[in-house]
Protein backbone atom coordinates (compact mmCIF):
# COMPACT_ATOMS: atom_id res chain seq x y z
CA UNK A 1 0.00 0.00 0.00
CA UNK A 2 1.15 3.52 -0.73
CA UNK A 3 2.70 5.05 2.43
CA UNK A 4 0.80 8.33 1.99
CA UNK A 5 -2.53 6.49 1.72
CA UNK A 6 -1.70 4.45 4.81
CA UNK A 7 -0.77 7.59 6.76
CA UNK A 8 -4.00 9.33 5.76
CA UNK A 9 -6.00 6.29 6.89
CA UNK A 10 -4.23 6.10 10.27
CA UNK A 11 -4.78 9.79 10.93
CA UNK A 12 -8.45 9.40 9.98
CA UNK A 13 -8.70 6.36 12.26
CA UNK A 14 -7.27 8.36 15.17
CA UNK A 15 -9.83 11.13 14.61
CA UNK A 16 -12.72 8.64 14.50
CA UNK A 17 -11.55 6.84 17.65
CA UNK A 18 -11.24 10.18 19.47
CA UNK A 19 -14.76 11.02 18.27
CA UNK A 20 -16.07 7.80 19.85
CA UNK A 21 -14.31 8.61 23.14
CA UNK A 22 -15.90 12.06 23.18
CA UNK A 23 -19.32 10.63 22.29
CA UNK A 24 -19.23 8.05 25.06
CA UNK A 25 -17.46 9.83 27.89
CA UNK A 26 -18.14 13.52 27.21
CA UNK A 27 -21.64 13.60 25.68
CA UNK A 28 -22.10 17.33 26.17
CA UNK A 29 -19.20 18.24 23.90
CA UNK A 30 -21.07 18.17 20.61
CA UNK A 31 -19.00 20.89 18.94
CA UNK A 32 -15.73 19.16 19.80
CA UNK A 33 -17.12 15.81 18.65
CA UNK A 34 -18.27 17.33 15.33
CA UNK A 35 -14.88 18.98 14.84
CA UNK A 36 -13.01 15.72 15.41
CA UNK A 37 -15.49 13.80 13.23
CA UNK A 38 -14.96 16.37 10.48
CA UNK A 39 -11.22 15.79 10.66
CA UNK A 40 -11.74 12.04 10.29
CA UNK A 41 -14.20 12.45 7.43
CA UNK A 42 -11.80 14.78 5.60
CA UNK A 43 -8.97 12.27 5.95
CA UNK A 44 -11.06 9.36 4.74
CA UNK A 45 -12.47 11.44 1.89
CA UNK A 46 -8.94 12.32 0.80
CA UNK A 47 -7.93 8.66 0.97
CA UNK A 48 -11.05 7.55 -0.94
CA UNK A 49 -10.34 10.13 -3.64
CA UNK A 50 -6.75 8.96 -3.96
CA UNK A 51 -7.75 5.30 -4.35
CA UNK A 52 -10.86 6.12 -6.42
CA UNK A 53 -13.32 4.50 -3.99
CA UNK A 54 -16.57 6.28 -4.91
CA UNK A 55 -18.69 4.65 -2.21
CA UNK A 56 -16.40 5.89 0.54
CA UNK A 57 -16.23 9.32 -1.10
CA UNK A 58 -20.03 9.53 -0.92
CA UNK A 59 -20.19 8.39 2.72
CA UNK A 60 -17.47 10.79 3.80
CA UNK A 61 -18.84 13.61 1.66
CA UNK A 62 -22.15 13.29 3.49
CA UNK A 63 -20.31 13.14 6.83
CA UNK A 64 -18.40 16.32 5.93
CA UNK A 65 -21.65 18.09 5.03
CA UNK A 66 -23.37 16.99 8.25
CA UNK A 67 -20.43 17.94 10.47
CA UNK A 68 -20.11 21.29 8.73
CA UNK A 69 -23.84 21.94 9.16
CA UNK A 70 -23.64 21.04 12.85
CA UNK A 71 -20.62 23.25 13.42
CA UNK A 72 -22.23 26.11 11.51
CA UNK A 73 -25.32 25.83 13.68
CA UNK A 74 -23.22 25.68 16.84
CA UNK A 75 -21.20 28.78 15.98
CA UNK A 76 -23.75 30.88 14.11
CA UNK A 77 -27.12 29.32 14.87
Amino acid sequence: MNKTNETIQWIGTAFILIMYVISNFFPGYDTLRNSVALGGALCFFAWAYRVKNRQQMIINGVAIALCTAGLTQAFFG
